[in-house]
């Protein structure tokens, strides 16, 4: 297995590095240029990011050790972190994984604000595919972005960027944003903790609710506790989000033990018309965790969620907020024929079929939330497969993609139309040391039980100590 298991680690996490600052160990300029220096000497193999604001960021390092140094503390003063190219970061353009000439943007975006209030250095925008479609990142805009654990597969997407970056330590942990599984899928194919809020934890600010709801922002971080931290830190609401759930302490809740949990093990898939064959390594490996899960006191029984044709209502919401982004783009005629199709099918569905498929989901939850009646967490695979090949689903027509995307990724997307929360967990490797993952998924605002019992998963399994090769990151 292409992985070292020693105590030293290549890059301290986020908590730890908060605390360094706090302590006077360190300073924000020198965590900041190091990161810097990381992701100078990792971009032309890995391509984690699209844009790396070398002058900014060590301008806003020099500020925060200067407050720092003033004796002010938060929780993130001084930190480097990543976001995803999704979204906006004042002076800079937010192309979301498009080519073309976009403008700079004149404010952050809400989430972006959060992480400055909490003190954050932003050191980059991270790579997405086109318009977050794929759970690959690759594009003609940029490149193919490469997973730390072996360069010849994909971090997976859209979040792949972000993934990649913390995956291979250029910064503890980075947001990302999720619409079909665009955190978690990428989280397990990088060895990392995922986590997709409850919709509206992390605002979509200048966006009321993105893609129709589907797609919410999200943390990928190293531990559970680095994730919660950031999570925290992130969350809170604009006054015109439309969703805004209650406020929970994401660190308090990943401190605590889990009480004992009744857990549905689910290999089930919701219809899709297409083939979805689970590869025997994923199963094993998210088997080999519900054992765990046992020895740790919790009830494991075998169920499905009645997911009934929840499909029929993620495809109009998703082609029609394909097509409200394509629309923004300034050149059009460089959009992937793929995207041209997706705005297509958008301005078909863009009407009455959205407006049923949104009346819909309050039955959805019904439907399916009485599985929560009887069970406090499901636990599923996160993917069918291991990461994807670089080129794996390159020249694919639109039709031959989404098929390959459904058979490697079906089982995440289906949270997003109900907008409740999950957690890919790291569940192990394949024999050629690809990870994969697990999801642990909950009714509305469950994240402090996820996270919780998240944690109590990390301190038996302690996946935190497994980095990537040096070959991946030379």
């Amino acid at each position: 297995m292409a992985v070292s298991s020693g105590t030293q680690a290549p890059t301290a996490g986020l908590a730890a590095m908060t605390q360094e600052l706090a302590e006077g160990h360190v300073t924000s300029r020198e965590l900041t240029e190091r990161a810097l220096e990381r992701i100078a000497a990792a971009q032309p193999r890995l391509n984690a990011f699209r844009i790396v604001r070398t002058e900014a960021a060590l301008a806003e390092a020099d500020a925060a050790d200067r407050r720092l140094a003033a004796g002010e503390r938060l929780p993130l003063l001084g930190v480097p972190l990543a976001v995803k190219d999704d979204m906006d970061v004042a002076g800079e353009p937010t192309a979301f994984g498009c080519a073309g000439d976009f403008p700079p943007k004149a404010a952050d975006s809400k989430a972006v604000r959060r992480l400055r209030e909490a003190g954050a250095v932003v050191v980059g925008k991270t790579q997405t595919p086109e318009l977050g479609q794929w759970p690959f990142t690759e594009g003609h805009a940029f490149g193919a972005t490469r997973n730390p654990w072996n360069p010849d597969h994909t971090p997976g997407g859209s979040s792949g960027g972000s993934a990649a970056a913390v995956a291979a330590g250029l910064v503890p942990a980075a947001l990302g944003s999720d619409g079909a599984g665009s955190v978690r899928i990428p989280a397990a194919w990088t060895h990392l903790v995922g986590v997709k809020p409850q919709r509206g934890r992390i605002s979509t600010w200048p966006e009321p609710e993105s893609f129709h709801g589907l797609t919410v922002n999200g943390v990928l971080a190293r531990t559970v506790a680095d994730a919660a931290l950031l999570l925290d830190a992130a969350s809170g609401p604009h006054p015109r989000d439309r969703h805004r759930p209650a406020p929970i302490t994401a660190v308090a809740a990943a401190a605590r033990a889990p009480r004992r949990l009744r857990i549905a093990l689910s290999f089930g898939t919701a219809f899709t018309a297409t083939p979805k064959p689970l590869d025997p390594e994923v199963r094993a490996a998210v088997e080999r965790l519900a054992g765990r899960l046992e020895s740790l006191g919790h009830e494991v029984v075998p169920e499905d969620p009645r997911y009934g044709q929840i499909g029929l209502t993620f495809v109009p919401r998703a082609a029609t907020g394909v097509r409200d982004h394509a629309v923004r783009v300034p050149d059009t005629g460089l959009l992937d024929p793929r995207t041209h199709g997706a705005m297509r099918t958008g301005r078909i569905l863009g009407g009455l079929p959205l407006r049923v498929s949104r009346r819909a989901e309050s039955y959805l939850r019904w439907r399916i939330g009485e599985l929560f009646g009887r069970f406090d967490v499901v636990l599923t695979p996160t993917t069918a497969t291991p990461p994807l090949r670089i080129g794996a689903l390159a020249g694919l027509g639109a039709l031959a993609t989404d098929r390959a995307m459904i058979a490697a990724c079906p089982y995440a997307w289906t949270w997003n139309v109900l907008g409740w929360p999950g957690v890919n967990v790291p569940a192990g490797f394949t024999a050629s040391a690809l990870p994969v993952g697990a999801q642990l998924l909950g009714p509305e605002s469950s994240e402090p039980v996820l996270l919780s019992l998240a944690a109590q998963l990390e301190a038996e399994e302690r996946w935190q100590r497994h980095w990537p090769g040096e070959r991946a990151t030379a």
